[in-house]
């Protein structure tokens, strides 16, 4: 497989504060992979770096061979860990947005996935529960034919119910040869659909492994590993 992402030295700094210390890694196409570690870690940040958010002169990100820039953001489709859309907008004027923004967004794809979860698109978003603002961030992010998917924190405030069916929308929308990061602190809830693991503390990497390595020589779960590791 080609690698479809690599972060090479990747560092970056609030003030005093370093929320990245050189960090480097890659990921192949076809990868489902999670990204892990305790608030403050630095998560966030590394995914704002990947998709062009911030930008910082230390280190390198090329996507598809391509450094940060028009090329790369073409083939990225990004949901930050808070909604930015104006609570006066309806679902359609999100819909419209997308089409115009994104050459590759699959309209019908996104109404019938907005159908089955019984989210209208004359509905107003900041009438929408926050189970369904969530649904809508997600499909709208997972219905462009992107190369790379980031996920930041898709499950906040969800019930069970709703992170399943946000989970779903996941696995059904991500292309074989194209690969998704999804930051969360619900372990358990998509160890099973993950191919990769990365941790992370203090800015840097813990480890990057795959998830049946991890299993098969701890005999551990991936939740369990991360409780013995940020404990």
């Amino acid at each position: 497989m080609s690698k479809l992402l690599e972060c090479k030295g990747l560092s970056h700094a609030y003030g005093k504060k370093r929320a990245l210390d050189d960090i480097s890694f890659s990921v192949e196409s076809g990868k489902i992979v999670g990204l892990f570690g305790p608030n403050g870690s630095g998560k966030t940040t590394l995914i704002k770096m990947i998709a062009g958010m911030i930008h910082d002169e230390n280190g390198a990100v090329n996507i598809c061979g391509n450094p940060v820039g028009e090329k790369s953001k073409s083939v990225v489709s990004y949901s930050p860990d808070r909604m930015a859309y104006s609570a006066g907008k309806k679902v359609t004027d999100l819909l419209d947005m997308y089409e115009l923004m994104y050459e590759d967004f699959d309209r019908k794809s996104a109404e019938e996935k907005l159908c089955d979860f019984g989210i209208e698109i004359s509905d107003y978003v900041g009438k929408l529960s926050k189970g369904n603002a969530e649904k809508l961030q997600v499909i709208l992010t997972m219905s462009r034919k992107a190369k790379l998917f980031l996920l930041d924190e898709p499950f906040n405030g969800l019930d069970p119910v709703a992170r399943e069916n946000v989970i779903r929308i996941m696995i059904g929308c991500v292309p074989e040869d194209s690969s998704l990061i999804i930051s969360t602190h619900q372990i358990g809830e998509i160890e099973q659909m993950l191919d990769e693991a990365i941790f992370i503390k203090d800015g840097g990497i813990v480890f990057h492994r795959s998830v049946d390595e991890i299993r098969s020589e701890t005999g551990k779960s991936l939740s369990e590993t991360y409780m013995e590791e940020y404990r």
